[in-house]
């Protein structure tokens, strides 16, 4: 099946206008990463054009070896004490209102990450008065110390993926576990009944759709608000083969059915990715009265 052919409708736009530029150029001067590059994501044309990235801290290298991702492995280097402001000069410099921050997995923290989540958010907070911070979040090895640490900074939105079905994660997701995950957005808004919650799966895989059901199911059942559905995109040769192709119309089924199943709002598409569009779902859910 890894041979099939990439329908006409999954192009995104190239990259390379002004905006773009400066955003490079910001990035290149403060030293950041972003997971719009370095997950190689085919909307990064389109979201630097229009002055937004998510930001991606603790380094460009992670511990797992997720079989969908196309973020490096290897050897990783210590946290930088100073990332956290140099990403608020940033955000600051692009005039954003609202800011995703992402991270690599790194296992081989104590804490998984957490301090730099959490000095990232408090850095924006005080820096930057009134913006709205979404944190995407690995699951920590299921540490509730970590993620009452980030919980406790105050993030708007946190955003943890739970990617794919139940039954591909051995094959998908091998360092990671379905119902810890579905733990981690149960977890949070335990902790924190204010906060809005979120996650996102993808399409292509091999899932059936009792299977997406049971998924959507399972997320709402945990707590889940928000959520994002999207096209897996083989990032090379080396990684899991696509399955099949899902059609516009079969992503605009599966954003109603995922909305009937109890999300407040969806974002579904064969390009959109977790943080695709993500001020505008935040601020749509809050129109429809979401905490």
């Amino acid at each position: 099946m890894s041979n099939i052919i990439r329908p006409k409708w999954l192009k995104a736009k190239a990259p390379g206008g002004e905006n773009y530029k400066k955003v490079k150029q910001i990035l290149d001067t403060y030293g950041l990463h972003t997971g719009c590059e370095s997950a190689d994501c085919p909307n990064v044309g389109e979201c630097f054009e229009e002055l937004t990235a998510t930001f991606m801290i603790l380094g460009d290298t992670c511990t797992r070896s997720c079989q969908f991702c196309a973020v490096k492995k290897g050897e990783t280097s210590p946290p930088d004490k100073e990332e956290p402001e140099r990403i608020s000069r940033a955000v600051k410099e692009l005039g954003l209102r609202y800011v995703v921050i992402t991270s690599v997995t790194r296992d081989d923290l104590p804490d998984g990450g957490a301090e730099c989540f959490e000095e990232t958010i408090l850095s924006l907070k005080k820096n930057i008065p009134g913006c709205k911070v979404e944190v995407l979040i690995p699951d920590f090895k299921g540490s509730l110390e970590s993620l009452e640490q980030v919980i406790k900074a105050g993030p708007d939105v946190l955003n943890h993926n739970v990617e794919t079905i139940e039954r591909l994660y051995q094959r998908v997701r091998p360092q990671a576990d379905y119902r810890r995950s579905l733990g981690v957005i149960e977890t949070a808004l335990r902790l924190s009944a204010n906060m809005v919650t979120k996650s996102g799966i993808m399409l292509g895989l091999g899932e059936n759709a009792d299977e997406v059901s049971q998924t959507l199911v399972d997320l709402v059942n945990a707590g889940c608000q928000l959520l994002t559905i999207g096209q897996y995109l083989r990032p090379s040769d080396r990684h899991f083969p696509v399955e099949r192709y899902y059609s516009p119309e079969e992503f605009a089924y599966w954003g109603s059915r995922a909305e009937e199943t109890g999300f407040k709002k969806v974002e579904s598409g064969p390009l959109v990715r977790s943080s695709y569009h993500a001020s505008v779902q935040y601020n749509q859910s809050k129109m429809v009265g979401l905490r």
